[in-house]
This record gives structure tokens, sequence and C-alpha cells, in this order.
């Protein structure tokens, strides 16, 4: 799969279309599975012509920059100053192409971010690094700045930030991305009612294992569409409500592996970093 591939993307907003899926392999077995949408944004253009989105800007689905990084707006520049300052203060002085957020929307005016993630690439297009950028529910932020990454192939980080009180912070993740992009990938996929037919796909695996081995197995997959009335009216009226449906998900899953007397662990104390190479 080429480097290339997200920055082949047409350079305009898009919506994904897929499924979020989690295993926990012990001391209880536990898995979801549900449908999602996401939005996949070219930030370096995106103020530029944002379409149909509603950008910094109240709308049923709408994006802010001030729920991402710092939370500057875009009157400082926004959450892209605020990546160009990370990767620049971590040595990363080259990424000065196409960036790509992969982001869940504002839905009805609220969101919850638990991971987004930052595709940076050179000024060739080729991808430079990637940053994943977690939030838990405690209002904490933290960043893992993967290095030279390769579509497809495994990348790994130390874990350092609390997510999750039935995880302690020991072991690390595993990393793999991988994404089509381009006029092939749409190839004999035809439109759906009025919504437009695919011009990616994107599939982002995490793996994570704990000092015992393999814990939990994570991915978050889906089809990339332009944004259109079609694709805004597909996303609102089949997740009207998926803010408060993610956030009840989470303390549903909780309570079942509360009761299944999965161990629970205290919130440790932030790291003092904001990133983790």
């Amino acid at each position: 799969m080429s480097t290339a591939a997200s920055a082949s993307l047409p350079a305009a907003p898009l919506l994904g279309f897929g499924q979020v899926r989690h295993t926990r392999l012990r001391p209880r077995h536990h898995a979801f599975s549900y449908p999602t949408f996401f939005l996949m944004l070219p930030m370096r253009s995106l103020a530029a012509q944002p379409g149909l989105l509603a950008v910094n800007r109240r709308g049923a689905i709408s994006f802010h920059d001030a729920d991402h990084g710092d939370g500057r707006g875009p009157e400082q520049g926004g959450a892209l100053a605020w990546l160009d300052e990370l990767l620049l203060a971590e040595g990363v002085d080259d990424a000065t192409g196409p960036v790509w957020l992969h982001c869940y929307p504002r839905v009805l005016g609220y969101t919850f971010k638990p991971v987004s993630f930052w595709y940076c690439h050179r000024a060739d297009g080729s991808l430079r690094a990637i940053v994943v950028e977690v939030n838990n529910t405690f209002g904490e932020r933290h960043c893992y700045l993967l290095d030279h990454p390769r579509y497809g192939v495994e990348m790994q980080a130390r874990k350092v930030f609390h997510v999750s009180p039935f995880c302690e912070i020991s072991g690390g993740y595993r990393f793999r991305f991988m994404r089509t992009g381009g006029a092939a990938s749409a190839q004999g996929a035809p439109a759906m009612d009025d919504t437009p037919a695919p011009v990616g796909r994107t599939v982002v695996r995490i793996d994570y294992d704990d000092d015992s081995g393999p814990l939990l197995q994570t991915s978050v997959s889906g089809s990339l569409h332009p944004v259109t009335a079609g694709t805004l009216r597909k996303a609102l009226w089949g997740y009207p409500a998926m803010t408060l449906a993610l956030i009840a998900r989470i303390h549903w899953h909780a309570l079942r592996l509360w009761l299944k007397r999965v161990r629970f662990h205290s919130k440790p104390t932030a790291p003092a970093s904001i990133v983790t190479r």
C-alpha cells in the first residue's frame, strides 16, 4: 500500500461510515462492536474550503478546533498550529505536507473524542508521522507520537496514560494503520440513494499488551465519502445521539466488567509530558 494513500484523497472533508470493535481477552472475555461514523479532515485546507461541514460554528454535525490539542481556537491558528508546534518540539521538522485528522465530530453540539489520529505528511505526500491523541473520561489528554510510520506495518508505544480503570499502566500498544485512497478504491462501489460512492477506506487497529501478554484488541474501520447533504443526513439520522451513546456505552461496559469481577485500578497521576514517543 502506498505511503501516500491518504495524501491522494480529495482535499475536502470526508465522512467515514463503519464499525468500532473491542475485545478483552482476560481474565474474563468481553467483546462488542457497533456502527459509527467519523470525520476525515484535510487540516491545511479545511478553513479555506469547509464545504457543507460546519467548522468552528454551530451545526448538527460540526468540527471545532478547540476540541483538540491545547484547546486554542481558530484565531490562534487552531488545532493545526498546536500540531505543528508539537511536531517541531519533538524534532519533526519535515511534516510540512498534507495533514489529515481522523476524529469524531460534535453532534448536536456535544462531543467526546476517545481517540483521534493525525496523519502528517512530507511535502512530497509521503507519510512522516502519526499523532494518536487520546482523551479519557477525567478530562485528561495525552499524545503518542509514531515516528516514521508505514501503512500496514506494526508500530509500538509504551503505555503511560490512564484510560480504563480495568487496565493498569504497564506494557504497551501495538498500532497498525491501513488505508486506500483515490478513485481506484471506489471502482465497483455505486452510490447508495443520494450518498456518493466511497473515495477510500481506512482501518486502524490498536492492540494492548500488559506485562502478561495480549489483553485488548480494538479497531475502527470505515469507508470514506465526500461530505454532501446526503452523507450528513445519513450520519445525523443514522446516529442522532452518537456522543451520548458513546459515553453511555463506556459506562455500560464498565459496569459489565465490574459485574464480571475484573480488577479495578485507581486513576494514577497523569504523565508530566503530554507526548510519548
